[in-house]
């Protein structure tokens, strides 16, 4: 049985679908009941015993590191990892796996995700050198989903498409066969393990938002602020 304590939490994307909302600040930072959407994030790990967190980071990268700071008000420890150039979200969780300790399975996080999605049940179906994803119902604006699920294996083939829900743990022996500073996506690198029946995974049913657009965000503000009022 595995489980994890550290995760990459990808936050270097430059946010273009949120339009002017990111010309000054990055997408991490949006505001979502009182305090940025990374921080949201953050604290669901830490509750799911996640303690050991590398943040990868381009646009406006220093507001990112100022108000995360090292992680002890989040209860973790963070680590910024800075990218000059973008690397695509594969690239940067390699490249983020070096501020990370230990070895092995490692949570991969957007960080415009908000969901309360069971890592640790992801971490307990991780199969050896491939990843264990979580998918979501199709949102209306991707009604064609992403991959299949047939049990517990994940797969390119057949109907009953579902939607990645960009909340994914990895074997970190993965990663060893692309170059340090290589760009690469993390689509490539499923798709690899699909095609090696090394990818593994469940259907969400809980909550879940992708902020990526402003009316995710605004959606996802009132489901916030409606569940801390209960």
């Amino acid at each position: 049985m595995k489980h994890i304590d550290r995760a990459v939490i990808l936050a270097a994307g430059l946010g273009t679908r949120l339009k002017w909302l990111t010309d000054h600040k990055p997408k991490a930072l949006m505001q979502l009941a009182g305090e940025p959407a990374i921080a949201h994030v953050i604290r669901s790990l830490a509750a799911q015993g996640i303690h050991e967190i590398a943040v990868n980071a381009h646009h406006h990268a220093d507001q990112l590191a100022d108000y995360l700071g090292n992680g002890e008000r989040f209860g973790c420890n963070i680590s910024i990892s800075f990218e000059e150039d973008l690397l695509n979200s594969g690239g940067g969780v390699k490249k983020a796996l070096s501020l990370l300790p230990g070895n092995g399975a490692v949570l991969v996080y957007n960080s415009d995700v908000l969901a309360d999605i069971d890592v640790q049940r992801l971490a307990r179906l991780l199969p050896e050198k491939g990843a264990s994803i979580a998918l979501v119902e199709n949102p209306l604006h991707h009604p064609l989903g992403d991959f299949v699920l047939h049990g517990q294996n994940v797969t390119m083939n057949g109907y009953d498409r579902y939607t990645f829900s960009g909340v994914s743990v990895w074997d970190d022996a993965v990663f060893h066969s692309y170059e340090d500073g290589e760009p690469f996506s993390l689509a490539r690198t499923l798709r690899e393990c699909m095609a090696k029946n090394h990818c593994t995974g469940f259907l969400h049913h809980g909550y879940w938002f992708d902020i990526g657009r402003p009316i995710d965000l605004m959606r996802a503000n009132r489901k916030i602020n409606h569940m801390g009022s209960r």
